[in-house]
């Protein structure tokens, strides 16, 4: 038998079941699902520093364990001294068995270690279905060494659900250990 991640194992043992029936769906192909983890990061100081962008490409591909790649500029800006295709950002998509992965340590590991940690917001879903996550500091994932950050800098996380409204993909999510803040 080949490896399944405990959480997509969860998902399909316990959390179709129970989303099936929170939501009256006839079919089990109904039921949302999360489709990929999107991590994404914006290196603004990278117009003057180019191997700015090689630390971020290295940081994000040691916390998801597949290679990051950068993310280029689509237009030149004057002010900012930014061309058209310089390196700008890095970014990762993890889908299948990573992103399950990803997710059960971002939410057993990385989250509790934010100071002052009460929950995620709720407030960052799109009307589609999608949830956005700011993170503020890379630190909080353990595989990144301390001592060989040259700059603490923060990230976006983007969960892409197949659920058609912001109310299901909350469901789908709190379900799969996604802390969200008490009101």
């Amino acid at each position: 038998m080949s490896y399944q991640p405990r959480l997509k194992q969860e998902y399909k043992d316990r959390i179709m079941a129970s989303l099936k029936e929170e939501f009256g769906y006839d079919s089990i192909m109904q039921v949302p699902r999360l489709e990929k983890i999107v991590l994404s990061r914006g290196v603004g100081a990278a117009v003057a520093d180019k191997k700015m962008i090689d630390h971020a490409v290295e940081e994000l591909t040691q916390i998801t364990g597949q290679k990051a790649v950068a993310t280029l500029s689509k237009k030149d800006v004057a002010t900012f001294k930014l061309r058209k295709g310089m390196p700008i950002g890095a970014k990762v998509t993890l889908r299948g068995e990573r992103m399950y992965e990803f997710l059960d340590r971002l939410v057993t590991t990385a989250l509790p270690r934010v100071r002052d940690f009460q929950g995620v917001k709720a407030t960052g879903f799109d009307g589609r279905g999608n949830y956005n996550l700011g993170v503020t500091e890379q630190i909080i994932f353990p595989e990144i060494d301390i001592d060989k950050v040259n700059k603490i800098s923060g990230m976006d996380i983007t969960f892409v659900t197949s659920a058609t409204t912001d109310k299901e993909a909350k469901s789908l999510l709190n379900e799969l250990g996604l802390p969200f803040k008490k009101k």
